[in-house]
């Protein structure tokens, strides 16, 4: 279900219900002469768009573009790269988990296919995400439950994961689970490669022009290779990855 096309009682039953609520993330950034800007996003986008056809009940939120690009890619005069410090994003994002967590909503994820190469060490843009989440629930704690809420005995079984409060916000990239395993080797993450080229061309073909490729970026070279048959099996073995993230053990 897209949120912005929810009736309130659809809410009240997703909150009842404990769905998950999902949040894409991307950026705006430049992805060499044949890809459009805005890749991260459609990325992201298509695949929870195929979770959601399989999983009708999840929320989807609207996605969230404006991102901490970085600029390691290319300059951003006459390219097209729109960069938000992570610092900037961090007390908005803290707000947008503020406004879901007075809705009623426990179950938050965000995801994320910029730049997840490092992601269990953190990047920017998740980085400020995970750390909004913290700041928010720890706020959130606090003022529900007061100082010194871990120790009381609602919190007893915290460490069993029945009862952790840190579980109602987290944020992952689309191959989480998979991140060293099977897609990750039929798959493996490039940026303006053969893999997000495969990937938009599966999303939007019309928005890719391959004759643009010219060789003279090193890694925009293999996008030569794209398919939008690759680019589909690729979005597909994103979408299970995401699917056992929302609904492990099932």
């Amino acid at each position: 279900m897209q949120y912005l096309k929810m009736l309130p009682y659809q809410i009240r039953k997703a909150i009842d219900d404990k769905v998950p609520v999902v949040l894409p993330l991307g950026v705006i950034e430049y992805h060499a002469e044949h890809l459009p800007l805005g890749v991260d996003c459609f990325t992201c986008i298509n695949t929870i768009e195929r979770v959601e056809k399989r999983h009708p009940e999840i929320v989807v939120l609207p996605p969230f573009y404006y991102g901490a690009a970085s600029l390691a890619v290319a300059k951003p005069e006459r390219n097209g790269t729109v960069h938000v410090d992570a610092e900037k994003i961090i007390p908005v994002a803290e707000e947008i988990f503020r406004g879901l967590l007075r809705v009623g909503f426990r179950n938050i994820h965000g995801f994320i296919a910029h730049q997840t190469e490092e992601f269990h060490q953190g990047m920017p843009t998740d980085l400020a995400f995970r750390m909004a989440a913290r700041h928010t629930i720890f706020q959130w704690l606090e003022q529900e439950s007061g100082e010194g809420w871990w120790g009381t005995e609602k919190f007893c079984n915290y460490y069993s994961g029945e009862n952790n409060p840190f579980n109602w916000i987290r944020i992952h990239t689309l191959r989480e689970n998979d991140f060293n395993g099977e897609h990750a080797r039929l798959f493996p993450g490039d940026h303006a490669g053969k893999l997000e080229t495969s990937e938009t061309m599966c999303i939007y073909p019309d928005l890719v022009e391959l004759d643009r490729i010219d060789g003279s970026l090193w890694y925009a070279r293999s996008g030569r290779e794209a398919s939008a048959a690759h680019g589909d099996a690729a979005l597909e073995a994103a979408a299970d990855d995401v699917e056992l993230t929302l609904f492990p053990g099932k």
